[in-house]
């Protein structure tokens, strides 16, 4: 499928947002905000795991 790319800015997107019925718009932001939570979660786990790249730590990459 071909990717279409859009030049429009970030205040043109909110002011398409703010014209949106109130109930689509509160469904978008709720929508906004779980995406915001994953991608912070996603963030935070990242830094659980950046000891598995030190030097040394192959014990991890051993087939089972």
């Amino acid at each position: 499928m071909p990717q279409v790319t859009l030049d429009v800015s970030a205040e043109d997107i909110k002011a398409m947002i703010y014209q949106l019925p109130i109930q689509e718009f509160m469904t978008l932001v709720e929508a906004i905000e779980e995406r915001a939570e994953t991608v912070a979660m996603m963030r935070l786990a990242e830094t659980g795991f950046q000891e598995w790249n030190e030097e040394g730590e192959d014990l991890y990459d051993a087939e089972a």
